[in-house]
């Protein structure tokens, strides 16, 4: 009789949508959150007979969320993952490993009329916010009952250095096409996640934003400061400058596509269009190039999944 075996599964409630405001006086501050529970451990009775004993039901871990939200704040995404992971693992037997996955959207505030302007009391609003348009940060916390891995980042931060970067030397075969470049813009939006060396047992939490902040900084100063001959090299400074600066991170990983920008060929019409007179380019969102890898501290273990970054 054949004997079928019940691999790696796991359940949850994805995307909800949690925003907390906190007043301090008349100034309010805003959290808003999109935290996705995936819970494992005995599920082997569900699965085969429907039993549901050992099951936690998704709508109650969507409840335990917005509790949480509530009555512990949001101090991080990072902070709110792992007291969540905890509480699942540590308050029902039969779940054994916890992960929070959250993305984090920023909001700043509206600047309002300077004091002694016609609009009555515009100089007191504290409470009004715009939507960020730039990177969506994120976090993933797991917990198996012992120890804590918290992965940070971010996605979708456009970057673009408009000089200072080449393209040349590389391998040609019947099918290239591609011309040598030795002024071009290199431009990409990066996705990365770190990992923290923090594991929940002994030392003191970092502090998460103080961390993020810091990460983003030597990131984009990298991108900023290195004279590029591939995005390859340019990637790579940035995991450096990080490791280098944030002794809480072990291990970085990006995932970053070559947004390509080609000057336009007006030869046609008579018109030079060189990059050092100031040239005009066409944005080709489609192929890209897509560059990732890893950087890691020597002797350090390479822990993110490959594929939380890519295509």
């Amino acid at each position: 009789m054949t004997r079928f075996v019940l691999g790696q599964n796991q359940y949850g409630k994805a995307e909800n949508r949690v925003v907390k405001i906190t007043r301090d006086g008349d100034t309010h501050h805003i959290k808003d959150l999109n935290v996705s529970v995936a819970l494992s451990g005995d599920m082997e009775e569900v699965h085969r007979s429907g039993s549901n004993a050992n099951v936690l039901p998704t709508d109650t871990t969507k409840n335990t969320v917005f509790a949480f939200a509530k009555e512990h704040g949001i101090e991080s995404a990072e902070d709110l993952g792992v007291k969540l992971a905890r509480h699942f693992v540590d308050n029902n037997e039969p779940i054994h490993r916890a992960r929070i996955r959250i993305e984090e959207y920023g909001w700043e505030r509206i600047e309002t009329s300077k004091g002694g302007a016609r609009f009555v009391g515009s100089d007191e609003i504290a409470h009004s916010f715009v939507r960020k348009g730039q990177e969506t940060r994120v976090a993933q916390i797991t917990y198996d009952g012992h120890g804590i891995q918290v992965l940070s980042g971010f996605k979708d931060l456009t970057v673009l250095n408009s000089t200072n970067s080449e393209f040349f030397g590389y391998l040609k075969d019947k099918y290239t096409t591609l011309q040598e470049d030795y002024d071009r813009i290199l431009a990409t939006t990066v996705s990365t996640w770190w990992r923290h060396n923090w594991d929940g047992i002994d030392s003191h939490a970092p502090d998460w934003d103080r961390s993020y902040n810091g990460v983003r900084k030597h990131a984009l100063q990298a991108f900023a400061e290195t004279y590029s001959y591939s995005l390859q090299q340019t990637l790579f400074e940035m995991g450096v400058r990080v490791l280098n600066s944030r002794d809480e991170v072990d291990e970085i990983r990006f995932s970053m596509p070559n947004k390509h920008h080609f000057r336009s060929d007006l030869s046609p019409f008579g018109i030079d269009n060189e990059a050092k007179d100031g040239a005009v380019y066409y944005a080709a969102d489609r192929p890209y190039g897509l560059i990732e890898a890893t950087i890691l501290r020597d002797g350090a273990e390479q822990l993110i999944p490959v594929d939380m970054t890519n295509l």
